[in-house]
């Protein structure tokens, strides 16, 4: 392929901001997009570079937040007032090529595809406690018909059994992680101006029944009276996918991203306590205890914020994750 220098289409930047605001894991935005012509075509491509080895050794989380991406892109796309054609992992040869959206025929967007346009600008991710108000129960039922739609099953972990073994698996991954001395420095690299906010981490990591990721070594220098106590957990939840394969990660990628948007315009966000899926023996325990045989891919508390949000968590611009489709791209 060669180089050119032609300025993207306005579409395509229109898709490349939308895509850029889906969550990521430790704000790893492990993405790149590509233009095929001016507004032809749009693609979305894994960027291996961005991907936390120790972490995400397989590259299952950063497909499911390259799936997020391409749902705030198929969102993107119906605001343009456009119904897109997606193409999953269109290229056999190039697994990193995850998916190609087409346009297809003009049609306005729905009242319920306007909200969740709306909402990708105020979702972000939490950390730390939620507020005392629980969220609503025939929200929890529209949340699990959102994942649903998009083939994912969203599972309230309520029983209190359950929800003790969940915990205890979120606090044998956290504490296993902590150990690792590679890990926590993977972990540190991530926080800062291009990573998650130092603002976003200063709330104690086991201030919450399930454990957080501990960015700033704070669980080494103070202890937490409360811990386990479950105060501010919210609601806890995994989605999960009756297949484990890439296209079944991109699957649960978009499914969390409709939920997260649908929860985020009635004021619900989201924390991720995905640890135990890091490891292949806990999340196999996860799986046969809690999510029936499906495969776990998220796990995550839902609630309230208590405060306003102060601090943006950065993004790279549009126009430095997009490419046109003619591109050498550089791993």
């Amino acid at each position: 392929m060669s180089v050119t220098h032609e300025k993207p289409g306005r579409a395509a930047l229109h898709l490349a901001r939308a895509g850029c605001l889906a969550p990521s894991a430790h704000n790893t935005q492990p993405w790149f997009f590509a233009e095929e012509g001016h507004d032809h075509g749009f693609e979305v491509h894994l960027d291996g570079g961005r991907r936390m080895l120790l972490t995400d050794p397989l590259g299952r989380e950063a497909v499911i937040a390259c799936g997020a991406a391409l749902f705030n892109v198929r969102i993107a796309v119906r605001h343009l007032g456009f119904r897109p054609v997606v193409d999953l992992l269109p290229q056999p040869g190039d697994s990193a090529h995850l998916a190609r959206v087409g346009f297809t025929t003009h049609s306005p967007c729905t009242p319920e595809e306007t909200l969740l346009a709306g909402a990708m600008i105020h979702r972000h991710t939490h950390r730390g406690r939620f507020g005392a108000e629980p969220v609503a129960q025939p929200l929890l039922d529209e949340l699990h018909e959102q994942a649903r739609v998009e083939g994912a099953t969203l599972q309230v972990i309520d029983d209190p059994e359950q929800l003790e073994l969940l915990a205890d698996l979120v606090r044998t991954a956290e504490d296993t992680h902590r150990a690792d001395f590679g890990h926590t420095v993977e972990l540190a690299r991530r926080v800062g101006p291009y990573g998650v906010p130092v603002e976003g981490c200063r709330q104690h990591p086991d201030a919450t029944r399930l454990a957080g990721r501990d960015y700033l070594g704070l669980a080494r220098r103070y202890l937490v009276p409360s811990r386990g106590q479950g105060g501010g957990t919210g609601t806890v939840a995994v989605l999960s996918t009756p297949y484990d394969r890439r296209p079944d990660w991109l699957r649960a990628g978009q499914a969390l991203q409709r939920m997260l948007l649908y929860a985020a315009a009635h004021d619900v966000m989201a924390a991720f306590h995905t640890q135990p899926l890091e490891l292949p023996e806990l999340r196999a325990r996860l799986r046969t205890g809690l999510t029936a045989g499906r495969h776990p891919q998220v796990v995550l508390r839902l609630g309230h914020v208590p405060q306003p949000q102060t601090w943006y968590t950065p993004r790279r611009p549009a126009t430095q994750v997009l490419v046109h489709d003619d591109v050498p791209v550089r791993w």
